[in-house]
């Protein structure tokens, strides 16, 4: 891990929301890249974006130009080539400012699962709602990782990426952190754990943290859906290691920046979380997760 980087960024932010929605996605979203990133600017914060089509470093690279606190991802959705290493290699081309830190590469979100969301959206185009909507799996018909999760995982010990979980069951999280720490994965995150089609609680999450390698989001939007109770919300945010709290926002019949930030001060209030373990999950952990 370098520190330049994380020194970089400990300047310059109060905050690093590392999971937020922008157009152009697959369903409509509340803000661009630039007005996003100016939104997270002006409230001393940074974000990563993140595209259920693929690869949103471009739009990210754009918003650096103008100096704006903003990083991409890739998601490796069907649309985007499903899990392929290839790919990512494209996406890491393009990651050309200085100081963007390792790549977040999330497993596909899209993959067919029988879950019906909650939240109210609409689909950006008829092709986005056809070919937007192809599901992909890491798993195959008898349950193990397909070959090219595996040399994903293989490959990220030697690349700048994180890998994410994607929108993987419970199984699927238990069979991926088991080839991780075997194959010595330097960085993994688990993709909001509590979501329904994981369905981590905290207590579960206990039995598996601790690694120095493994990451766990806690995302806003988990909690403000009710998918999550209170006490587990709680639980998260203020005991477990290497907890990263995101928004996962950008939705229209969610709320805005600003106000996600001010709620999420309130429920750190109400958590009676200090200083330090504040900056834990908000700053200083994402950093590390990012940091090359």
């Amino acid at each position: 891990m370098t520190t330049e980087f994380i020194d970089y960024w400990n300047a310059r932010l109060e905050f690093l929301d590392v999971h937020y929605h922008v157009a152009p996605d697959a369903f409509q979203r509340r803000h661009g890249v630039i007005a996003a990133g100016q939104r997270y600017q002006q409230l001393h914060g940074g974000v990563v974006l993140k595209n259920h089509l693929g690869d949103s470093v471009a739009s990210a690279e754009a918003a650096r130009e103008l100096d704006l606190p903003v990083f991409g991802s890739m998601v490796l959705n069907a649309v985007a080539g499903g899990p392929s290493w290839r790919a990512v290699e494209q996406s890491l081309c393009k990651v050309q400012s200085r100081h963007s830190g390792r790549l977040l590469v999330h497993l596909p979100t899209v993959t067919g699962a029988s879950h019906k969301s909650r939240l109210t959206r609409t689909h950006s185009s008829p092709i986005c709602a056809d070919k937007g909507s192809a599901p992909s799996r890491i798993t195959d018909a008898q349950g193990a990782l397909v070959p090219e999760v595996l040399e994903l995982l293989a490959l990220a010990r030697d690349y700048p990426v994180v890998i994410s979980s994607g929108h993987a069951s419970r199984t699927e999280v238990m069979r991926l952190l088991e080839a991780a720490d075997r194959l010595n994965v330097p960085r993994l995150m688990l993709n909001q754990p509590a979501n329904p089609m994981t369905g981590l609680k905290a207590s579960d999450l206990a039995a598996i943290a601790g690694a120095g390698w493994l990451y766990i989001e806690q995302t806003a939007l988990t909690y403000m859906l009710g998918y999550q109770d209170w006490d587990d919300f709680y639980a998260v945010l203020s005991t477990l290691p290497n907890v990263v709290y995101s928004s996962d926002l950008g939705q229209r019949s969610q709320p805005d920046i600003d106000e996600w930030c001010t709620q999420s001060l309130d429920w750190f209030d109400r958590m009676q979380l200090d200083e330090k373990r504040r900056a834990e999950v908000s700053l200083t952990t994402p950093l590390a997760m990012l940091a090359p």
